[in-house]
């Protein structure tokens, strides 16, 4: 059934190459509208973004190729006890809510570029500064590397008569189109290719319902079929389960709104009032895609077996027998297949930006050239984004057999050390700046040392979250220890 697909012929060709056409016209655009070679005006658009881009770009790079097919390739293997993914998505607003406001004035105030640029003003601490970008970085290019291996195995499951070499030239082509409409335009054209984006993946999201209902039947119907031959797939979680939903909500809550590329959205808002109406409708979004990956998951565990060792491929799988039904259908998967595209792109742009504007701000600003200026910090941070991708798209290519889900885990394993940093930063005057990097040496190390042993979850809790809580407990408690014994 998988083997004689229809290919995509020069009709659907030709669609997909005109969208991806204008991305690039938009990132000329962009390139246009800039106002100035400064890092403020290259990576965050001069501080202007308003509510409706404010909330596309917020959402186009929130769901990602993670959402597609890796949300539904692990509904696919373990049913309903992937709901989580929709609390744990809605958690990232509410942790956005504890997080943006003060950063969003602070940052206005002092006129900060990077996260990092957040804790130096805090802390006044160059190793906690250094360390913290360290690890968005290495967290980030994992993020990147797992868009990426996303974009081959999409163009993949869509020409599965060339296989690999599919797989080869969807990373490579879209990674190419990614970079040169983000260099043009910075994140000015990474905005603006996330209203085209986000629009794309909200149309995707809804014809992929509809696809999938019409093929398949009702919920219900797939859930009974489930509970019959998959039971495990259609029962609630024991308390080991309980205890993954929970360990999950905190780490993905928490992670996700210490992005970097999130928390350079806060710095570009166009204003308060802006940032808090873009939060306010991003609360309600988890229900109209992460629900609908999940429901995708289990239509397609219950008509389409055999898939458990390679779920991330379902999405295309189903895809390709929608495909087969005549010209409707070949024209409805072209369309879904440019909102998987904008999936992926949406969020690849965004952090190979943060990355590159990470190490240009820095790395290479404070350590390198103390003395360049704006316009060559620009220039530099678009080598770096072009050395980025190209790294990036090697390993790819390398490591393609690598779970997407598990890149997703490892991600926020590291992100969540910036807990404390971040929140307790913010809203805590007593924090110091030596626990503080004392916390986020321990908790990395807790968590690495788990995740080399092979324990990424201890009694369904992920490595992350026992080095966040150690990373706490020593931030705090010898915080307290030194503003009794020195007060500040």
């Amino acid at each position: 059934m998988t083997g004689d697909a229809l290919p995509f012929g020069p009709g659907e060709l030709l669609m997909i190459a005109c969208y991806l056409s204008s991305l690039l016209v938009i990132g000329w655009i962009s390139r246009r509208a800039r106002r100035k070679q400064s890092m403020d005006d290259f990576y965050l658009a001069g501080r202007g973004v308003g509510f409706l881009v404010l909330l596309l770009t917020l959402y186009a790079t929130q769901y990602s190729g993670n959402t597609l097919f890796g949300f539904t390739g692990k509904t696919y293997v373990i049913g309903y006890a992937w709901v989580v993914c929709l609390h744990f998505m809605t958690a990232i607003v509410v942790f956005y809510l504890l997080l943006a406001p003060k950063l969003h004035w602070l940052s206005r105030r002092f006129d900060f570029v990077t996260p990092s640029d957040f804790i130096q003003h805090r802390f006044r601490l160059r190793l906690a500064s250094v360390l913290a970008t360290a690890t968005m970085v290495v967290a980030l290019a994992i993020y990147l590397l797992a868009q990426l291996k996303a974009m081959g195995e999409a163009l993949r499951g869509f020409m599965p008569q060339h296989g690999d070499e599919a797989y080869i030239w969807g990373v490579v082509i879209l990674a190419l189109v990614i970079v040169v409409y983000e260099t043009l335009g910075g994140f000015r054209a990474v905005a603006w290719t996330d209203v085209v984006q986000g629009t794309s993946l909200m149309i995707g999201f809804t014809i992929l319902l509809l696809m999938v209902f019409q093929k398949y039947g009702s919920l219900s119907d797939a859930t009974r079929i489930l509970s019959e031959v998959k039971p495990s797939l259609t029962a609630p979680p024991n308390s080991i389960g309980a205890l993954k939903w929970a360990s999950w909500i905190f780490l993905v809550g928490i992670g996700g709104a210490l992005y970097p590329q999130a928390i350079q959205r806060i710095y570009a808002a166009k204003s308060a009032r802006s940032l808090r109406g873009s939060l306010a409708v991003m609360a309600f979004l988890p229900l109209a895609t992460t629900l609908v990956a999940v429901i995708f998951g289990v239509m397609a565990a219950a008509y389409v077996p055999g898939f458990e060792v390679e779920p991330d491929k379902i999405l295309t799988v189903v895809c390709r027998e929608i495909q087969q039904q005549g010209v409707a259908g070949r024209m409805l998967v072209v369309l879904l297949f440019a909102a998987i595209l904008a999936a992926l792109m949406s969020t690849a742009d965004s952090v190979l930006l943060s990355v590159s504007s990470m190490i240009t701000k820095d790395f290479y600003a404070p350590l390198i050239r103390p003395e360049a200026s704006d316009a060559e910090l620009t220039r530099v941070g678009k080598m770096v984004s072009w050395t980025l991708i190209s790294v990036a798209t090697i390993l790819a290519i390398a490591f393609k057999n690598t779970d997407l889900v598990t890149l997703l885990k490892v991600k926020f394993d590291l992100i969540v050390q910036l807990a404390p940093m971040f929140f307790l930063g913010l809203h805590w005057t007593g924090l110091r700046s030596g626990p503080v990097l004392a916390g986020m040496l321990i908790g990395l190390t807790v968590a690495v040392g788990l995740i080399a042993a092979g324990h990424g979850e201890v009694a369904g809790i992920h490595a992350g979250n026992y080095g966040l809580l150690a990373n706490l407990v020593a931030a705090i408690g010898l915080s307290v220890f030194l503003n009794r014994t020195a007060p500040l």
